[in-house]
């Protein structure tokens, strides 16, 4: 039986109908198109999936729609504001923390829950906060470089 959700995606609010039980990764690539959210192992096991729910990092594949009533979903999509990426955006691209690009969505948005919650983190708290998303291609010493370049721009930021 379908319900209707209501939920801010991206900073807008959005409305939908769907079956409870349906998984956030199907409604968000196909109900909205945004595809950014990657399906890669369906299990909750590579990060993938990865958005942020109330700013705090989720397993889209693993998530049902039901869970994001009333609350901010983020993904990939929505954290460049007014055409201009965001220094995680730019830094993974300077430290050619990209490679194949499909863990990349994941590893960004769990970046920015992991600096909201700790803006200065060390070596081993981003690899702790990471350890949940796989990347195929290796390329996690250039993503740990990238997150901590981001972490000393935005300080120099707020400063």
């Amino acid at each position: 039986m379908e319900k209707t959700f209501r939920f801010k995606l991206n900073g807008k609010t959005v409305r939908l109908s769907s079956s409870p039980e349906r998984m956030l990764l199907w409604v968000l690539r196909s109900d909205f198109e945004l595809t950014g959210t990657k399906y890669s192992c369906g299990e909750g096991f590579c990060g993938a999936c990865t958005v942020l729910v109330n700013n705090e990092t989720v397993l889209s594949c693993q998530y049902p729609v039901q869970n994001v009533n009333g609350k901010e979903v983020m993904t990939i999509e929505g954290l460049a504001k007014n055409g201009n990426l965001h220094p995680l955006q730019t830094a993974f691209m300077q430290h050619n923390a990209l490679q194949c690009g499909f863990c990349t969505p994941g590893m960004i948005l769990g970046a920015y829950s992991l600096l909201l919650k700790n803006p200065q983190p060390s070596y081993r708290e981003i690899v702790e906060a990471l350890e949940g998303n796989l990347c195929r291609c290796s390329s996690y010493n250039r993503i740990i470089e990238a997150i901590q370049t981001t972490a000393r721009t935005m300080k120099g930021l707020r400063s």
